[in-house]
Formats: structure tokens, sequence, C-alpha cells
């Protein structure tokens, strides 16, 4: 499947990324699991492989790998700060259903 929107990546992860994350790397992975079929994998790591996907802003990074990046064509990562909890959260509009935890959702390709 050809990706023909990349996903964005907003100032307030960013800046979360920034304050947060000691080697300034965010890898978003898309894996197998989760009670809607598929969930969202957040980790910080210091290395980026030659497969990566590189969104960049000053010295941070967000990468995805080449297998995830095709679940996330036009979705928003962003940071969200709410009452109950903090954490990143992306908005995608692949996903077919979500569950309530907001890292799990299913997904039903379209091939064009």
């Amino acid at each position: 499947m050809d990706l023909k929107i990349p996903p964005t990546v907003t100032d307030r992860a960013f800046e979360k990324i920034e304050e947060s994350c000691e080697s300034k790397i965010l890898r978003i992975a898309v894996k197998g699991g989760g009670c809607s079929g598929f969930q969202y994998v957040f980790s910080v790591v210091d290395k980026i492989n030659k497969d990566d996907h590189v969104f960049a802003k000053s010295n941070c990074r967000v990468i995805i790998d080449k297998a995830s990046l095709q679940f996330l064509g036009g979705a928003k990562i962003d940071y969200s700060e709410e009452l109950i909890g903090s954490s990143f959260k992306i908005s995608n509009p692949n996903a077919t259903s979500s569950c309530g935890c907001g890292t799990s959702f299913s997904f039903s390709p379209s091939f064009e």
C-alpha cells in the first residue's frame, strides 16, 4: 500500500519529547495484538534504523519503521494532558474502530 499522506507530529508532541526523552528519539510502531487487532507501541530509543521514516524538529525525532508507516497515513501524533493522565495520542483516520484505551485499533486497508 502506498503512503499517500504521511502522518504529522504536533509541536506539543515534539515539546514533550524535548523535555522528557534524554535521547530525543521517540519510536512509534504498530504491532499485532491489543483488544482491537493492532496496537501502538511507543518507546524511547537512541538509534535510528536505515528503514525508519524520520520526522524531526530541532534536535527531536519521531521515527516510524516502514512496516508500521503503512498503518499511519494521514494520522496525527499528539501529546495530551488530561485530568486522568497524560500520554502520546494518535488520531488515525485509517482505524475502523478503536478501544477505550486509545492504544488499540482495527484496520481495514483500502487498496486503490
